[in-house]
């Protein structure tokens, strides 16, 4: 699979609208027509073109002006020709259209705050981006959900703390995870080093209001109930604790009676416990190590320590899953109530065992990815639930998305913030990305820490220098 760039140098563009077509391809930049599949994507004058090549001879192309010089315009038009000119050899269907950016629903609060009214916002998707009518409705559905709590948001911060350790590490993954066996005699340091790190932001944190914490994975409850007890007593302790406090309890195998009445007595608002598959055969192809029962037992469990809102999360598309399994993970969940669900749709990353041996595995195609996400969601507006945050990821099953879904009032404020990019988001911990937004002008600093576990616990203080430009800026 090649591409050949004249006039742009817009390559991540180009590229992302080649793995529509082609995912999981290798994409090899090149000045000549190659054997095979060539891509060229030109622009002459404001003017964008493309033309495909298989084995030297050109089988399609197209050609469009762009309505100005902006450089985003000229990004889309570039990236439409490419798709039109694909689209005629490769007639796959693109419920997105050319839209390829992690946050959809952020485009239309951006439109919105531009002064352009719900009609024209569809007009614009629809002609401009070739978005099908079905993932509009969903991109304002959610901008809807998502508007007044980034409005009541703006000004506060939000807090995030990382814990990337689990028991295993599954099939699919390609978070900051190390598996607890290896990692056991380093947690301690690492606790300590993120106690550090909180010391030294207590003092920005306590100038501002904080409207979420979140402590994320990996999986935090892999810590052991001292661990997971000394972890809390310093969040009490060196930061604030807001309404929205959150904690993933990801791996049902982890949860105990005791972490969880922890949990409770610290204050721990919303809890999340994650089966991703209630079909125990899917488990073990995964690497999960633990059964759809364990999750069952986990989630009373929770109940039982007056854990009143808890989330769990699911993945349609995982390899071998039909619409018999993901019907049955969805009974299982409606049977339980949660107050919300996130539905991931399989995303085949780079940096997981799933990409290195992907040939092994049944993978869903694109019909059966839509039937599966129309399953999802006929169980979840049965059960009463909207959706309220999305987002999207390079090579996912589809090019389909992730979207949670909640009961009236369950919002999980921390997750619209990522998405929406309108509030300062302090991260600790291995892996953590800061992100300081600065609202008048729409501008975000990151400040990011390293993700490897050894080198967080040897270079916290590097860490700490890197934070001291929190200082003036919150």
């Amino acid at each position: 699979m090649y591409y050949i760039l004249k006039g742009h140098n817009f390559i991540d563009d180009i590229v992302s609208i080649l793995m529509l077509f082609y995912p999981n391809d290798k994409y090899t930049q090149t000045e000549d027509i190659k054997d095979g599949i060539t891509l060229l994507s030109g622009l002459e004058d404001n003017r964008a073109y493309a033309e495909l090549y298989i084995d030297g001879e050109l089988k399609a192309e197209h050609s469009e002006a762009a309505e100005s010089s902006d450089r985003r315009e000229i990004k889309r038009v570039l990236g439409l020709c490419s798709a039109l000119a694909l689209k005629r050899v490769r007639n796959i269907p693109l419920a997105w259209g050319i839209l390829t950016g992690v946050r959809p629903a952020k485009l239309v609060s951006e439109a919105w705050s531009e002064g352009l009214g719900t009609d024209e916002i569809r007009r614009i998707f629809t002609r401009k981006y070739l978005v099908s009518p079905e993932k509009l409705e969903l991109m304002i559905r959610v901008a809807e959900q998502e508007k007044n709590i980034v409005e009541n948001g703006i000004g506060k911060i939000s807090i995030y703390i990382g814990i990337p350790f689990c028991p295993t590490r599954c099939l699919y993954c390609s978070f900051t995870s190390y598996p607890l066996e290896r990692y056991r005699n380093r947690v301690d340091e690492y606790i300590d080093a993120l106690i550090k790190e909180m010391s030294f932001v207590s003092g920005y944190v306590s100038k501002n209001e904080v409207e979420s914490l979140y402590i994320g994975g990996g999986t935090p409850t892999s810590l052991n109930e001292k661990q997971l007890e000394r972890l809390l007593c310093a969040v009490e302790k060196y930061l604030k604790i807001p309404a929205e406090f959150t904690a993933e309890a990801g791996r049902p195998d982890t949860v105990t009676p005791e972490k969880l009445r922890i949990l409770k007595e610290h204050n721990v608002s919303r809890i999340s416990i994650n089966p991703q598959t209630l079909n125990d055969d899917t488990l073990r192809l995964i690497g999960r190590e633990h059964t759809s029962a364990q999750f069952f037992e986990a989630f009373e469990l929770a109940r039982k320590a007056g854990h009143e809102h808890i989330n769990t999360d699911i993945i349609l598309g995982l390899p071998g899953e039909g619409e018999k399994e993901v019907t049955r993970t969805m009974q299982g969940l409606e049977k339980l109530s949660p107050e919300s669900i996130t539905v991931h749709t399989l995303a085949v990353k780079r940096a997981s065992r799933l990409k290195e041996t992907l040939e092994s595995y049944d993978m869903a195609d694109y019909s059966l990815m839509e039937r599966l996400i129309g399953i999802s969601r006929e169980y979840t507006e049965k059960m009463g639930m909207l959706p309220y945050y999305m987002y999207r990821q390079k090579n996912m099953a589809g090019n389909f998305e992730n979207v949670g879904w909640c009961k009236e009032k369950c919002q999980c404020i921390y997750n619209v913030a990522i998405m929406e990019e309108k509030q300062t988001v302090i991260a600790l911990g291995a892996g953590g990305s800061t992100k300081i937004v600065d609202t008048d002008t729409n501008r975000i600093e990151r400040i990011f820490n390293v993700k490897s576990v050894d080198d967080y616990i040897t270079r916290i203080d590097e860490m700490l220098e890197r934070k001291k430009a929190l200082e003036g800026m919150l």
